[in-house]
């Protein structure tokens, strides 16, 4: 057993999460990794023991252009800033893995410069890949080359060259040594060579014990690279997409089927799991139903692998990815603006408490995983280690659903999330999982089981797990997302006006508290075009508990609120269709027919 058998990770992208400037100037330092200090006791407090932070190293950019892998990119700070980084981790228990990016660097790299400066007389034209004199670049460079994903910026290493293989493997003692880091992420390692890999490997074992090598890989057979000869464990991008798209889709057994398929390719190595990063959208905008928040984060934490957090979606924060910029995904954030976030923001305690029980839950690290129910909307299944049953249930349906599943020998369970207790009948228990979540069942006999239910209160102070918040804060979210997409949508302000004014005149029918609501959301969420989207839509936007405030001062009178909402983004569709083109009775009866809010927000996406 080793530390990352038992890690839950917590993901950081520093030049986002520290407002760093787009470009490298090369103009001095500036330590804005401090920052990051504070963020350690809350990385603690959410229950993570490990960080994956990167890139870190001088680039010109993005930070995947490496200039210098020994120095710390001047818009961070300095070497010594990493060192103290580090080291106050530790202090806390908590293990550090940097980004490695070696299948290829940036222009600026010293070997790079040479080249363009001495051309065929260069001492590194063999350290990349295909250098033709003949050719050219965009760059006019009087030369091309290989590079990685079509982009010349990124000139690919050629790791078959000795040289090439000893100059990264010093870089790997040097960060070791100077750093105290704890292993590395392979950034394209579905691109990297398999000896070069190996070559790492043995380095990894030479420089620290348990020194972890995870790569960054898409599509394929897992096993070709995680293994006991290359890497240690991959990005777990199957199972990524089988969370959300099977909540989506309410298809449990998509994520059934990745998790049998993923446990024959990998045996007994642990996948690095997630359900967003640096590079794909937040979890919480790619999901349709915002209260599955719930079970996708449950069965991040208790299917086999080794779970990772990306910074700000404990937070239940949006970033959709634009067409040609990924910054939405990477936001600069002030943990200022989080503060009592476990105790006030639904979606992190949520995260909080399933820290908790995975650290005091060793079966959810070294336990077998036996399916137990499967069914489109419901699914549950075992992890068993060392004669401890613990058995994970969810539900993606807006009921409560009864199962009624095998147990181990215990006379009593506890759900280790809401508390509840089930007595063991027949070798079986009976459990009803509440609509859109799900719970973690911990026998009741076990030692663990009393650290687990000692935390159990936070949660239920937070809402039940209602990753959206009172039926005030849902409605003023929903409207507030839904003026936000009808604009996105459209593109133009008269088009966004009358969509908020429809919506707004539906919700006035059903009452004082409704148009209350109504106005703070789309207010917050139009005033400054798409920007405000996350803010009114997220758990504790500031719009959504002005609403919810305003709602509670106002008797409900004509209807609910959340009919008002329906019929508002009923109004808007048909207020898009209008200024497109006729529209039929029929057209006109088919969204007035529709009266599903998920369904109707996926409508008003459409005519983007």
């Amino acid at each position: 057993m080793a530390w990352y058998d038992e890690a839950v990770f917590y993901h950081i992208y520093p030049l986002g999460l520290c407002g760093a400037p787009k470009e490298n100037k090369y103009d001095g330092v500036t330590h804005r990794l401090e920052k990051l200090t504070p963020w350690i006791d809350h990385i603690k407090e959410i229950g993570c023991n490990a960080i994956y932070i990167g890139p870190l190293f001088e680039s010109v950019g993005h930070g995947y252009e490496t200039t210098d892998y020994k120095k710390l990119d001047g818009r961070l700070g300095d070497n010594a800033d990493l060192t103290r980084f580090v080291a106050k981790c530790h202090e806390q228990g908590i293990r550090v893995i940097l980004d490695g990016v070696f299948n290829h660097t940036g222009r600026d790299f010293f070997a790079f410069k040479d080249i363009q400066q001495n051309r065929e007389n260069s001492r590194y034209r063999d350290w990349y890949c295909n250098v033709n004199f003949w050719g050219n670049t965009e760059y006019n460079d009087g030369f091309s080359y290989d590079n990685w994903g079509g982009y010349n910026l990124l000139v690919k290493l050629n790791q078959r060259n000795p040289e090439v293989k000893n100059y990264i493997c010093d870089v790997i003692r040097f960060w070791v040594s100077e750093f105290d880091i704890d292993g590395i992420r392979l950034d394209a390692a579905d691109v990297l060579d398999f000896d070069f890999m190996r070559d790492l490997r043995n380095v990894a074992n030479e420089v620290k014990p348990d020194f972890w090598l995870m790569g960054e890989v898409i599509h394929g057979d897992y096993s070709r690279w995680a293994n006991d000869s290359t890497l240690h464990s991959v990005t777990n991008y199957n199972l990524h997409k089988a969370l959300y798209s099977g909540h989506n889709d309410h298809n449990y057994f998509e994520i059934a089927h990745t998790v049998k398929r993923l446990n024959g390719m990998i045996g007994h190595l642990k996948l690095y799991n997630f359900v967003d990063n640096h590079d794909v959208e937040r979890i919480y905008t790619k999901l349709n139903k915002k209260a599955h928040f719930t079970p996708v984060h449950i069965l991040l934490y208790t299917l086999p692998g080794i779970p990772s957090i990306y910074y700000g979606s404990e937070f239940a924060i949006e970033g959709r990815k634009e067409k040609w910029s990924d910054d939405s995904l990477r936001p600069a954030l002030n943990l200022e603006d989080y503060k009592d976030a476990v105790e006030k923001n639904s979606a992190t305690a949520l995260i909080a408490a399933l820290g908790r029980v995975h650290a005091a839950t060793p079966a959810l690290s070294y336990g077998d995983y036996n399916e137990l129910l499967l069914m489109n909307r419901q699914y549950a299944f075992s992890r068993n280690h060392n004669g401890r049953c613990v058995i994970i249930t969810v539900n993606n349906d807006d009921n409560d659903f009864d199962m009624n599943l095998p147990a181990g020998g215990t006379e009593e369970y506890v759900g280790a999330l809401f508390g509840e207790r089930v007595r063991v009948e027949n070798g079986r228990i009976n459990v009803k999982v509440k609509a859109n979540s799900g719970e973690i069942w911990i026998p009741r006999t076990s030692d663990m089981a009393d650290k687990i239910t000692a935390n159990v209160a936070p949660l239920k102070a937070a809402g039940d797990l209602n990753i959206t918040g009172t039926k005030a804060d849902a409605a003023e979210a929903q409207a507030a997302r839904a003026e936000a997409n009808v604009a996105q949508a459209g593109g133009a302000d008269t088009q966004a006006q009358a969509a908020q004014t429809a919506a707004q005149t539906q919700a006035n029918t059903a009452g004082d508290t409704a148009q209350s609501s109504q106005s703070n959301a789309a207010g917050a969420a139009t005033q400054n075009g798409q920007t405000n989207t996350a803010d009114a839509a997220a758990p504790n936007g500031q719009a959504a508990q002005a609403g919810a405030q305003n709602a509670e001062a106002q008797p409900e009178s004509k209807g609910t609120y959340e009919d008002g909402v329906i019929a508002g983004l009923q109004q808007a569709i048909i207020a898009i269709m209008e200024k497109n083109g006729p529209v039929t009775d029929q057209m006109r009866r088919d969204v007035l027919n529709n009266v599903y809010h998920d369904s109707l927000i996926t409508w008003i996406k459409s005519f983007r």
